[in-house]
């Protein structure tokens, strides 16, 4: 009898956000990321009637969802076709209400050795700020935030 391993789930991490737009170009500096272009997609859907136009918004000189943009890494594959990023993702979604606690998930970044004070430099720069600084027996780390208030650490 021979088992098969699965293979593995293919998941992004999906952000509730107050605006996609600004999240992704913040995240997409962050992590050198791309931003996911969906116009081809987009224009299809429209020229269809799938998807109405106040659903759409002008996004860097192209049509993009209102309400949900990803970024993706720039080496992972993409489906040419809709611009959707088919490895390691993150996806930004409107959603009415704002941030009311801590995070239950986030992200840890990893610069590299000695590079976490440039980097916390770099991410303020564009727009992030330091929340704490944490020392550890275990280790040392900055806590920050996002535009919109999402923590996440450097490592």
């Amino acid at each position: 009898m021979t088992h098969t391993t699965p293979a593995p789930v293919h998941w992004k991490l999906v952000i509730d956000c107050a605006n996609p737009q600004s999240q992704a170009d913040f995240w997409a500096a962050a992590l050198h990321y791309e931003v996911e272009d969906n116009d081809a997609l987009i224009q299809r859907l429209l020229e269809l009637g799938a998807l109405p136009r106040e659903a759409t918004v002008e996004f860097h000189a192209r049509l993009a969802f209102r309400d949900l943009v990803a970024v993706r890494h720039p080496e992972d594959p993409y489906d040419k076709d809709s611009g959707t990023g088919l490895g390691r993702r993150l996806l930004f979604q409107r959603v009415p209400e704002e941030k009311t606690g801590k995070n239950r998930l986030h992200l840890d970044l990893h610069p590299g050795d000695g590079l976490r004070a440039a980097e916390v430099e770099r991410l303020t720069g564009l727009g992030a700020r330091v929340l704490r600084e944490v020392r550890e027996p275990s280790g040392a780390w900055v806590v920050m935030a996002d535009p919109e208030g999402n923590e996440f650490c450097v490592q």
